[in-house]
Parts: C-alpha cells; structure tokens; sequence
C-alpha cells in the first residue's frame, strides 16, 4: 500500500471545498471550508432546464471547478491540471504523484464510486486521492459520504471515464502555494465584490439574481413537469439541502463565510451582506421544504407559496450583493 504521510483526512461538507481544504493543509496552509468557498467567490444560482433533462435543476454555486481555477488565481496557487483520453496514462499520472508523496484531486462521476449512497451521475464530483494499493483507492470525500473512504481501483476508472453533463477527461489536479503567496485575508475584498459582480448583472436570465426571480415564477408549475412528483419534487428539494450544498442550496456556507468575515474588517457593508444572506438560509431551507411537501401531498398551493418564497429571495440577495458590491470603495 502506498499513501501520502500526514494526511490531514478531514471531510467537510462540500466535495470541492473538502478536496482543496485537503490539498492545502498539506501545503501548510489551513483555511476554514466557508473561508476556502467564499475566496473563491463560489456562490452562485443556476435555473437549468433542458429538453434532455427529465426535471429542472437549482445550481448554488459556480461551475465545478471553477471554484477550484478562482481560488488557485486569487492565492496565486501554482494548480497543474492533467486530462487524458487514456485510462492507462491517467493513473499512471495520479500514482506517480502519491508515490512522490502529493494527494491528488479528482473530478468524476460519482455514480461509480462504492461507497456512494445515492446511486446518481454526477460528472462534477471531486475527491482527494491519497493512496492506493493493487486493488483499492483510498479517497477523501465529504462528510456525508464518510470522509476517508475507499473504492476499487476499477470503480476509479469507470468513475474517472464516465461522459456526459459536467464530466472531464479523466481530470486531475494539484496545488503548490508559492513562497511569496499573498496573505489570504487580504484577498476577501476583492474575492466578495467579484462574486457580487457576477451574481448582480447575469448574462442570461437563468442566473444571479434574475435567475431566482424567474424560478420563483416558474416552480409553481413544476407539478406539471412531471410525471411523478412525489419522486421529482423531494428529489430536488434533497439536492438543495443535502448534496454537498451545506444547507440552504450553498447559502449556509456564505453566511458562515461573511461571518468569519466580520471578524476580520469592520465595514457596515460586510455586516449587512451577513445579515441579509443569515435570513436568506432560513428561506431557502423553508423553499425547499415547500417543494418536498408539494411532491409528496400533490399540493400545487406549496409550489405558489415556495415561488412567494423565492420571489422575496431575489430581492434579499439583490439587496445584499448590492451592499457588499460596495467594498471596493469603502
């Protein structure tokens, strides 16, 4: 069997937060999960609905890896990315970097994994590789999923292979901190007003702010969009509570972020955004109730009351990316 020494296999909440906050810690750098999502100025929202899919997805957060691309540039991170068509040349490729004693992150689909609970394909899936053995991979994954986990190496690479939404080729990565790194707490302003930015003039109506909006107009039809609601409908309120989201479709770990935050600058913007996103969780979690409830009753007046819900989200968050826009002047 060969591992990584000292491995730091803690598990968070969010899968690529959990593999970053791993890379990192064993670079010598230890930053708390709401602190790694936030400086990657990860928060998002996404309506997608197409005709492949057979139900509409809420998105909280950006692209998978993106996340990973916004912090490495804003820690001005050294992140090596290799990605293959070849099997044989992406494992060789992992397992030369844990036998020269460096964890590697993993995109996949988790749908393959052993240990995963909740048999669905997920092209964006991240893991921490840290070891291995002739028949096993030894992983680090969320907290829900168990933390330090194990998979066969050929549940890997059918993980690894897998195409469709979201999925890379055979992705892997790593990180290196520079000797003249900046100091993260430095890069919160900016890593807050650029999330702001982003979330407060979408390109589409699909996302940001104008994204909630229309959702909230269109979930009061969502009984209609399928033909079996009591699945559909507490799946996709489990997706916003459970999947990695932390809570609160990826609001809780904003909040947990602006509030570790404050503790570091004293603006009266940064302690609105807190405000106004620690009443924005609430609701989100009360939205997502609403929709299982509507699922699993076939009431089309929680789907009326979840689209009031998250009409006022739209403007809460508005309000709020609109106050912590304001960092950069104060």
């Amino acid at each position: 069997m060969t591992t990584v020494k000292d491995i730091d296999a803690r598990g968070t909440q969010h899968c690529e937060t959990t593999t970053l906050g791993l890379l990192l810690r064993h670079q010598g750098l230890d930053l708390s999960e709401p602190m790694l999502f936030g400086l990657a100025s990860g928060l998002s929202f996404l309506y997608w609905n197409s005709k492949k899919m057979d139900f509409p997805f809420l998105g909280g957060r950006v692209k998978p890896f993106d996340l990973t691309r916004n912090l490495a540039a804003r820690l001005r991170l050294r992140l090596q990315v290799q990605e293959t068509t070849s099997p044989r040349k992406a494992w060789d490729s992992v397992a030369a970097s844990i036998d020269a004693g460096h964890p590697v992150g993993l995109q996949l689909d988790s749908h393959h994994l052993d240990y995963f609970g909740s048999k669905v394909h997920f092209g964006g899936h991240i893991v921490a590789l840290y070891g291995y053995d002739d028949h096993t991979a030894y992983l680090v994954d969320t907290d829900q999923q168990g933390g330090a986990v194990s998979t066969s190496l050929s549940s890997l690479a059918r993980a690894r292979a897998a195409r469709g939404p979201m999925t890379a080729k055979h992705r892997s990565f790593t990180l290196t901190t520079p000797k003249n790194m900046p100091a993260p707490h430095g890069q919160i302003v900016p890593a807050i007003t650029a999330c702001a930015d982003a979330f407060l003039n979408p390109p589409i109506a699909n996302l940001g702010h104008r994204g909630i909006e229309k959702t909230g107009r269109l979930v009061r039809t969502w009984l209609q969009c399928t033909d079996d609601p009591q699945r559909d409908l507490p799946q996709a309120a489990s997706l916003m509570e459970k999947a990695g989201t932390g809570g609160a479709l990826f609001r809780n770990l904003y909040r947990d972020f602006l509030a570790e935050c404050t503790e570091l600058l004293d603006s009266s913007h940064l302690r609105t955004g807190h405000r106004l996103y620690a009443e924005a969780a609430v609701l989100w979690t009360e939205a997502a109730a609403l929709i299982k409830e509507a699922g699993e009753r076939g009431d089309a007046q929680c789907l009326v009351q979840a689209g009031t819900v998250m009409g006022d989200l739209a403007r809460i968050e508005r309000e709020a990316m609109s106050a912590l826009s304001c960092l950069k002047g104060a």
